[in-house]
């Protein structure tokens, strides 16, 4: 589309007024992913936690030329080879561009609305029918403001069929993506009974989701949710709407008859006009089993032969929609990830490998997939290889025929390997070590195999982390902050339990102002891991000040002592250096560490006597002045947090008057961020609220669940009554009874309080009660009515087993449960 027809749509004012007629073929909206300079149009977001336009200069300075704005950079403005698109709201803009693209194609267009499975009946949808269609769906689970209208853009003359999910955050959201989309079939996947602040019911999330399929040809759902078929029935946009029905209620379109579960596969029955038909896939979970009625559904509509569905179904590929980092051999970390879904994917899976700085080289191994949308097998690989030279990686393990062919296209240090086996047999693990290593591929048996061969820990007990996930919560508290106030991202303690130099590395690509750690040895390590991010360390050691000075960590001062002790070293030093940033605590009430009121007159004595060094610079430069609120989120102990905040603002003023510059002043802590707005001052430090816990149940709704605990179940046994289990024999069996045996223990941080029917835990989505003492690496648990074999997975907390139904059970909070999980636990890393 050219620039000048761009203009007409969007109404906008283009600067200069007679910049030339450029023709776009590729969207931007960060300065990660450029597949192209030429042909690109760059559309600068802005919301509460993030402004593109600070991306202008970068994407400039690498040869982008169009600009879509809602201001010019002042540094920009004399850039008279750049053209700029001014426009009210550039995401409204994307939306209008993508909107207009739309109306191009005739061709059919699913979109896919619910909870459960979207991007899986995506997926399998796009591998149900690429043997006969040319098919455009959304990259990965593109789920952001900006995703849809992406898109969209990729449709293309050719394209046979669209298949493109929609996110529902807040009302309103499924109408704006259906004037994009534009569908003409409707999939409703269902909700869930997970709520938020904007959707507190079932009804709710029901009826923002119609919106999506106002004007659809043909609407496909699951007719055995009585509340689902009344609000579709009821629906004054809907009634006339042809339904396509699958369950077992009477009346379904596709009627399901039976499941026979054998071998690891599922066999399903129904009847379709009046015709008994049978499907076998290669899965068996019920989640799976649902996804793939949609999809039978969906291909029965186009009209597909009963007998070509069910030879296509027998061979559906699992649908590994997640990158996972891990902790690798040889002091290595891996990023697995099995979505070969075109070049985007890969440039996405090529930036989630940049942004880990642990390790300076970088490793990618790449097996044969095929080639993304408007590539040829040669200029496929071609793009590849110029994607990793330009993205520094430092070398490439090719495995597979395809790649190996075309081994000659590129030109950083390189191996190749007909298969998997030939890799694993002859590649020596030993020549991985100290780097990043991204697999990437589908996910079949070789790429789990080399996963596995690479992985350091092969225990069953593991954390997953969705940094997803941890960037939601953090936009959710960026949302609440007045403009220009900094923030501070706690990531002390092993970042609550979760890992801190992960977390620190998003949260460095996320721009926060400040990271916060407990102990020296905390910045050290993020240090050497190569996050940049100004550091504060909250109790500092005197004898580890030289070591702070070398790793520019900032220490935070609480008394006289400590000052005086800093000054000392910092004087005694021979040669001149840079002021030394520090950051001054106040106690205004919690009564933990700071100076409090009466101590005031000696710091601001001393504040003012700061020695000048060598060059004329001060010794030490006062970052920040702060204090701890003890019960922001208390409303009954408002009255004595106010009075904090009148303390703090008299003695931080002191302390700013004293230093004759300026300041930063921080009072407030998650809690405090929602609750106190008023006294957001000049940064905040946001800590558990990052990891998904609220101040209140209102707060709770709004944040995203950041980790799963889990583990399997190792073993099955069936006790007599009068047995007993456990150290102590603390479990008596009064009957017959059927217990599982689960590897976590309190070596793994499940305390000893847990067992004895204290707590329990979630197989299959059922509560199984933990019995008898919780040993140093394992537990036991009755699985009295659930249906449960070995090695089915077990839930400890994390999902609809919140942290807080743990916290309750141990008499104590979320902080101590995620703060007690050992670091031999695994910890898996994982993004969309």
């Amino acid at each position: 589309m050219f620039i000048s027809k761009i203009v007409s749509i969007l109404n906008a004012q283009r600067i200069p007024e007679h910049a030339g007629d450029a023709e776009i073929s590729c969207l931007l909206t960060g300065a990660r992913h450029l597949p192209a300079m030429e042909g690109c149009l760059f559309f600068a977001l802005k919301n509460a936690g993030y402004d593109g336009h600070n991306c202008i200069e970068e994407l400039y300075n690498k040869g982008v030329r169009h600009f879509v704005v809602q201001y010019i950079p002042e540094k920009m403005k004399d850039r008279t080879d750049a053209c700029f698109l001014l426009v009210e709201n550039t995401l409204e803009a994307l939306r209008q561009l993508a909107a207009e693209h739309r109306k191009q194609f005739t061709v059919p267009v699913a979109g896919i609305a619910g909870d459960n499975g979207n991007t899986t009946v995506k997926e399998w949808l796009a591998y149900l029918l690429a043997a006969d269609r040319k098919v455009v769906e959304s990259p990965k689970s593109y789920y952001h403001p900006a995703g849809v209208p992406l898109a969209v853009w990729e449709m293309q003359p050719g394209d046979g069929i669209a298949i493109f999910e929609a996110e529902r955050s807040k009302p309103g959201d499924m109408q704006r993506n259906r004037e994009v989309i534009q569908p003409t079939v409707g999939v409703f996947t269902g909700v869930d009974e997970v709520f938020n602040g904007h959707f507190t019911t079932r009804e709710q999330k029901i009826e923002e989701d119609m919106q999506l399929f106002t004007g659809v040809k043909t609407l496909i759902y699951c007719a055995d949710h009585a509340d689902i078929r009344q609000q579709v029935a009821n629906h004054p946009a809907l009634k006339e709407v042809p339904a396509f029905t699958w369950g077992t209620a009477r009346g379904s379109t596709l009627r399901r008859q039976d499941t026979v579960i054998q071998n690891g596969n599922a066999t399903l029955t129904a009847t379709y006009k009046k015709e008994q038909l049978a499907i076998t896939i290669p899965f068996t979970g019920k989640a799976a089993i649902e996804n793939a009625m949609h999809c039978w559904a969906f291909m029965l509509l186009m009209k597909y032969p009963p007998k070509v569905i069910a030879k296509r179904m027998q061979t559906l590929p699992a649908v590994g929609i997640r990158m996972e980092l891990k902790e690798a051999i040889n002091n290595c970390s891996l990023i697995s990830d099995g979505y070969p879904s075109g070049f985007q994917s890969l440039q996405m899976a090529v930036d989630f490998l940049n942004r880990q700085q642990q390790h300076a080289k970088k490793t990618v191994i790449l097996l044969d997939f095929p080639p993304g949308r408007g590539y040829g097998e040669n200029e496929w690989y071609a793009a590849i290889a110029q994607l990793l030279e330009a993205n520094n990686v430092s070398r490439i393990i090719g495995i597979g025929q395809a790649v190996a062919q075309h081994a000659g296209e590129f030109t950083i240090e390189k191996k190749f390997f007909p298969d998997a086996e030939s890799f694993l047999n002859n590649f020596p693990l030993s020549g991985f070590h100290d780097e990043t290593i991204l697999l990437k591929g589908v996910q079949t048996a070789a790429f789990e195999k080399i996963g596995s061969a690479l992985q350091q820990k092969t225990y069953k007990t593991k954390l997953e982390i969705n940094l997803d996930a941890i960037a939601h919560n953090l936009d959710y508290f960026r949302s609440k902050l007045t403009p220009g106030v900094r923030l501070m991202a706690m990531v002390k303690a092993f970042s609550y339990g979760s890992g801190s130099i992960e977390i620190a590395g998003l949260l460095q690509s996320r721009q926060v102002d400040y990271l916060g750690v407990a102990s020296i040895d905390e910045g050290v390590k993020l240090r050497k891991a190569g996050i940049q991010t100004p550091v504060m360390v909250i109790n500092p050691e005197e004898q580890h000040f030289g070591k702070m000075i070398a790793f520019q960590l900032e220490p935070e001062i609480y008394n006289l002592r400590t000052w005086r002790a800093l000054l000392e070293y910092i004087n005694s030093r021979t040669s001149p250096a840079p002021p030394m940033s520090v950051h001054i605590k106040l106690d205004t009430g919690m009564h933990r560490l700071g100076f409090e009121e009466n101590d005031m007159p000696q710091l601001l004595e001393e504040l003012k006597k700061i020695r000048q060094n060598g060059d004329g610079q001060p010794a030490v430069r006062i970052a920040s002045v702060f204090s701890h609120l003890a019960a922001s989120d208390n409303p009954q102990l408002d009255r004595f947090t106010h009075r904090q905040i009148v303390t703090f603002k008299r003695m931080a003023q002191q302390v700013q008057a004293a230093c004759g510059y300026p300041v930063y002043r921080h009072l407030l802590n998650s809690a405090g961020i929602s609750r106190f707005p008023e006294a957001q001052f000049d940064m905040v430090r946001l800590g558990i609220g990052l990891y998904g816990i609220g101040a209140n149940e209102t707060e709770q709704q709004c944040l995203k669940n950041i980790s799963v605990l889990k583990t399997v179940i190792s073993q099955i046994k069936q006790l007599p009554a009068g047995e007993t289990v456990g150290y102590n024999r603390n479990h008596k069996v009064t009957r017959e009874m059927r217990i599982g045996v689960i590897p976590i223990g309190y070596a793994d941080g499940l305390p000893r309080k847990f067992g004895n029917g204290k707590g329990s835990v979630q197989v299959n989505e059922k509560q199984a009660p933990v019995i008898g003492n919780v040993c140093m690496d394992m537990c036991m648990i009755d699985l009295a009515g659930i249906m449960a074999q070995e090695n089915d997975e077990v839930i400890i907390f994390g999902g609809t087993q919140p942290v807080t139904d743990v916290a309750k059970a141990l008499e104590t909070i979320p902080y101590e449960v995620f703060t007690n999980i050992s670091q031999r636990v695994n910890r898996i890393y994982y993004q969309e």
